[in-house]
This record gives structure tokens, sequence and C-alpha cells, in this order.
């Protein structure tokens, strides 16, 4: 009894004493080996948005009905702006091509509805991205493209310097609209009068505004801007110092299509990250093949797998940055130095930037 006791124990210990060098072992090689992505059969379950994108051919984007900077068209009837590019984008990760997409205009009364009802498949719709939205609309956000915050419009003329000088002005302001509500709760908190002039879309107030049938047009700062190209003398209004609310603009999706949601976050990620390690519209083609940069061979699919988790190609990035170029030129070309609008990157810029902005690319590995 006693040996067998002794034997027991001792095949118990040379056990436990293998399982602990194993564990170590495996501890160790996973330490020592890259993160390998998933087999495409263990990815998540097929998407029903992304099997109708695919056979129908195309996107179904929902964008503004026009706001320069962000969607409307130009002169030739060509569909422009930084979410439209977005979009385009999102349509060359899925398809290959930037532009398999139709671009659906909508209204910030209708935007919801289109997406819930199958109309779009993804809202690129500058959208704030809150709570009620988020939980109680039962929509899905996919991240932040632009970081934004509400502001004033004022006439030069008025000589104002602070929001505080609005006290009993008319304030042009979009009706059912968090623009609305933040402009009510800045001035109630500081027991200032307002006469809220109401329209029923954002060009409305905008064109109340320059009648002068109001003091003053609020809205989110790019849009004011945008509002001041548009004006026929630019220089006369100003955009006060003062932003009131956060505005974290980004791509809406149905709640339920977990791959579908993947696909237009990782895009986005994508193209953010790709800004951060020097990849470009003009260079992705010579890095796809020559970088010897473990994180640009991931993004660019020289590494196997990473486009099989979301059921796409693994050159999934690298075809959106081929067909629109990196976070950072598309900001500019829409929204920065190269447009009409000339705004800094302040917080969109990236947080290895200088000075630091917000823009952080979520490692794909």
């Amino acid at each position: 009894m006693i040996v067998h006791a002794f034997r027991a124990g001792l095949v118990t210990g040379l056990l436990m004493l293998a399982a602990c060098g194993d564990g170590e072992s495996g501890r160790e090689a996973a330490d020592q080996a890259p993160d390998a992505p998933l087999a495409a059969e263990e990815a998540a379950e097929a998407s029903e948005t992304l099997a109708a994108v695919r056979a129908r051919g195309r996107l179904n984007c929902g964008v503004h009905e026009g706001l320069v900077g962000f969607a409307y068209t130009d002169n030739r009837g060509q569909w422009r702006g930084f979410d439209v590019d977005f979009c385009r984008a999102t349509a060359a990760a899925v398809l290959g091509d930037p532009d398999a997409v139709r671009f659906v205009p909508l209204s910030i009364g209708d935007r919801f509805e289109a997406l819930s009802d199958g109309r779009i498949d993804v809202l690129w719709r500058n959208t704030s991205w809150t709570m009620a939205r988020d939980a109680g609309e039962r929509m899905e956000f996919a991240g932040v493209n632009y970081y934004d915050g509400q502001g004033f419009l004022v006439r030069r003329s008025l000589a104002l310097t602070s929001a505080a000088e609005l006290d009993g002005a008319r304030i042009c302001v979009q009706s059912n609209s968090t623009t609305a509500l933040n402009l009510q709760d800045y001035f109630s908190v500081r027991n200032l009068r307002y006469e809220p002039v109401m329209t029923a879309s954002e060009e409305e107030a905008r064109e109340a505004y320059a009648a002068e049938d109001c003091d003053a047009f609020t809205g989110d700062v790019s849009a004011l801007a945008a509002a001041r190209t548009m004006m026929s003398n630019a220089q006369a209004h100003a955009i006060l110092p003062e932003v009131i609310s956060k505005e974290p603009l980004g791509p809406v999706v149905r709640r339920g299509d977990d791959q579908w949601a993947d696909i237009v976050r990782w895009t986005l990620n994508a193209l953010i990250l790709a800004e951060e390690l020097g990849v470009t519209q003009a260079n992705v083609d010579n890095l796809a093949e020559n970088s010897p940069d473990p994180r640009i061979q991931r993004l660019l699919g020289a590494q196997d797998g990473f486009g099989s988790m979301m059921g796409l190609s693994d050159a999934w990035a690298h075809d959106a940055i081929a067909g629109v170029g990196n976070y950072g030129e598309i900001f500019d070309r829409n929204l920065g130095e190269r447009s009409s609008l000339n705004l800094a990157r302040g917080l969109n810029a990236g947080w290895n930037a200088n000075p630091r902005g917000l823009m952080y690319g979520l490692p794909i590995r």
C-alpha cells in the first residue's frame, strides 16, 4: 500500500510538473510568435448585408443631401466630399471598386429610417454618436471619422466676440436635432435668453440666416464653415470661439449584423492606420510588395488571413487606400488646406502628430 501510494504520488507530481512546463513553454511560444488570424471558417456568421451588397454589385450609401466638404455634387453631377470618400473606401474594401456605390441623399429626419428599412447599407452622413441613438434607436456606430462640436456663425457687423453676448438674440437652428437640444442646454445653464428660429433643415436654417431672419446660425463648426463659403461675402461672417458640445461623427449600421459592423469599423481604422504608417494612395502598391514592416504587411494583405475574418479579400485595406488614399489625404482634399473650407486638423489630427489629436488607428494583428 505504501509503495502504491508513493508511486501514485510520484506520477501525480510528474504530471503536474509536465503541465507546468507545457504552460510555460506555451506562453513563451505565444509571446514570441505573431498573433495568428482566424481561419475563414472560424470567422463570424455570414453577413446578410455583405451578401446583399455582393449580389447587387454595389454599396448603397446614405449621405447628406448637400453639405460642402462632406457630401455634395460637383458641376458634373459627381458626388464629392469627406463622407463620400468613406463610402467609396467601403465599396473598395468589399467589392474592390471605389466607384461601385449608389449615393442616397438623406435628410436628418429619414436617415435612420432608411437604414432600418434596408434602403441603405451604411450611413456615412455627419451623424453624432449619442447614447439615445446607439442604445435607444438600436443602431450601431462603427467608429468616429470626425470630431466636431457645435458653434455659432454671426455677421461681423454685430461686433460680437463671444457666444455669451447672444443674450436675447434670434438664433436659426434646425428642429428635431441634437443641435436644438444643445442650444437649449447652453442658454439654460447660463440663464441667457434667446429666440429660436426653427427650420426643417440645415439648408433652410442657412438660408434664413443669409436673409437676416436671425442674428446667429448654430450648427456643427464644420457645417458653419461650409455655410460661410456659400455666403455672397464669406469674409463678412465669423464663427465665434465657443464650442458648446461634443459631436463625434461617424458611420452607422443596423444592429445585429456584427460582421458588417466589423467591415465598416475596420475600413475606417485601416485608413487612419495607413496615415500613421505613411501608406498613401501613391505608394500603397509599392509598400504592399516591398515593405519589411510587419504592421504594413498585415494592413496591406501580405500576411494572409486578416481579410477572411470579415469574409473579405486579404487586399481589402489595400483596395480602400488605393481607391481614396489614407485618412489624412481624405481630410486635406475635402476639409483641410487643399479645400475651400481650410479647416485645421485640430482634434482630428493623429495621436502621433504634432500637435496631437484624437485619431488613433486600432492595431491590425
